[in-house]
C-alpha cells in the first residue's frame, strides 16, 4: 500500500512539466485550423466551459482555416508536449489514460466556441490489455488515427481531440484534461443519421468512475471511458 502511494506520488512529480497538446490536423502545420494554447497546461475542473475546446488558464490562439475532411476518411490528430516538440516528447508516460475524439456540427467553425451542446463521440481508446491509450498514442509517435463517420451530414464542424490523465486521479480533482479543437469542413457525408449529443461541460461528473479512479492499486483491469458511447454509422 505504502508502495503504490509511492509510486502515485513520483508519477505526478515525474510528469509536473510534461503536459500534452493536440498541435495540427493531418499535417497540416502547428496552429493551421487548431486552436493552440501557448501552455500545455490541463484542465481539471469538469464543469469548467474550458473543458470544450480548452481556454483559461491556457488561452487558445485564434486561426481563419477550416480544413477540408472527408466523411469515412481517416483524421490524424498529432500530439506533442509542446508546440515545438518532435515525435519523440508526446507526453510522460507516466500520464496514464484514454484518448478520445469528439465532433460537433456548428454553423462557423471559426467563431463558435464549443461550449454547450451539440457534441457527440467518435473514437475511444482505453484500457486494453494492460495499456492505456496512452501508451498507444506514444509508440504511434502521438498521432492519433480515427475516422470520420460517413453518415454525418456536410458542413462545418469542431473536431475535438482529448487526452486524460488518471495519475493523479485517486482523489477529486486529479485527473487532468487535455483537449483541443480542430476547424474542419466535412464534405461527402451521406447524411443518412444524426448523431445523438451531449453537452460540454455537462457531459461529466468529477466523480464518474472513469474520472475518480486510483490506477495504482488495485490496478484495473477494465476502465469506463467518461462521457457517451461511441456513435457508430
Amino acid at each position: 500500500m505504502k508502495f503504490t502511494a509511492a509510486l502515485a506520488f513520483a508519477a505526478a512529480l515525474s510528469g509536473a512539466s510534461a503536459h500534452t497538446i493536440f498541435t495540427q490536423l493531418n499535417g497540416n502545420g502547428v496552429g493551421n485550423g487548431v486552436r493552440d494554447p501557448s501552455y500545455d497546461g490541463p484542465i481539471t475542473d469538469v464543469t469548467s466551459n474550458s473543458l470544450a475546446c480548452n481556454g483559461d488558464p491556457n488561452p487558445t490562439t485564434a486561426t481563419s482555416t477550416v480544413l477540408n475532411v472527408a466523411a469515412g476518411s481517416t483524421a490524424q490528430l498529432t500530439w506533442r508536449h509542446t508546440l515545438t516538440s518532435d515525435s519523440t516528447d508526446v507526453i510522460d508516460p507516466s500520464h496514464k489514460g484514454p484518448v478520445m475524439a469528439y465532433m460537433k456540427k456548428v454553423s462557423s467553425a471559426t467563431t463558435d466556441t464549443g461550449v454547450g451542446a451539440g457534441w457527440f463521440k467518435i473514437a475511444e481508446d482505453g484500457l486494453s490489455g494492460g495499456s492505456w491509450g496512452v501508451d498507444r498514442l506514444i509508440a504511434a509517435g502521438g498521432v492519433q488515427t480515427i475516422t470520420i463517420p460517413s453518415c454525418i451530414a456536410n458542413g462545418q464542424y469542431l473536431l475535438r481531440g482529448e487526452l486524460i490523465a488518471l495519475h493523479g486521479a485517486s482523489s477529486s480533482g486529479g485527473a487532468q484534461f487535455y483537449m483541443e479543437c480542430a476547424q474542419i469542413n466535412v464534405t461527402g457525408g451521406s447524411g443518412a443519421k444524426t448523431p445523438a449529443t451531449v453537452s460540454l461541460p455537462g457531459a461529466y461528473k468529477a466523480t464518474d468512475p472513469g474520472i475518480l479512479i486510483n490506477i495504482y492499486y488495485p490496478v484495473p483491469t477494465t476502465y469506463t471511458a467518461p462521457g457517451p458511447a461511441v456513435f457508430k454509422c
